[in-house]
């Protein structure tokens, strides 16, 4: 950005290209800085707003908000018609994460499906792709910070989205759980129970 601007044209069409490449460049690391507070944050006991949320909803509007990532065949593949103590606004980040990863990994027309369902106290909600699948050996490093695979396309991230979505699904006391085979799509879940436990008191002198 420095360097833009230090070499800022006169010439109104350069000036005019300068801006926009450093405005990108902007965006781009404020992008970076909130993802690295979400990730600073979620260690705090104020991270979650808990309260209780229908996970139909929930589901059904995270694809409405999926199917505006781009020209995907978006599909609903269930939907678990109960509540659970969650935040739903954090629920919501990730489910978006894992749908944004999934249209980056894949192209026009194809298939992606978004889901949720309920067994053994446990709600899971997923995001399936048709896209190149992740190898075996990259299934660890995707999820740490400035990390992706090499078998999956490149993006303009910074490498901290499936980061946060562990973050946030951890935060619940849950996890993310990944299906897949090269070559046969991915599958990435977000598994918390159903009812958070109390906060535990701080122990008093």
């Amino acid at each position: 950005i420095r360097g833009h601007l230090e070499l800022l044209e006169e010439d109104p069409t350069e000036r005019w290209q300068t801006i926009a490449l450093v405005t990108d460049e902007l965006d781009r690391m404020s992008r970076i800085v909130g993802d690295l507070l979400v990730l600073a944050k979620a260690q705090r006991p104020d991270f979650l707003n808990l309260e209780a949320v229908d996970v139909a909803t929930l589901t059904e509007e995270v694809l409405a908000k999926a199917r505006g990532l781009g020209p995907r065949d978006w599909q609903l593949e269930g939907v678990a018609r109960r509540r659970v103590i969650a935040d739903r606004q954090r629920l919501t980040q990730a489910m978006m994460q894992l749908a944004v990863n999934a249209a980056a990994h894949t192209g026009e027309g194809d298939r992606i499906g978004l889901g949720s369902a309920m067994s053994n106290g446990m709600a899971r909600l997923w995001v399936k792709d048709s896209g190149p699948g992740v190898a075996f050996g990259e299934r660890d490093l995707i999820f740490r910070r400035f990390s992706r695979g090499e078998g999956r396309r490149a993006s303009d991230g910074a490498g901290l989205g499936l980061a946060i979505v562990r973050a946030i699904a951890e935060a619940h006391n849950g996890r993310v759980e990944l299906e897949s085979r090269p070559g046969a799509g991915a599958k990435f879940s977000v598994v918390i129970p159903t009812e958070q436990p109390e906060p535990r008191e701080e122990a008093t002198s």
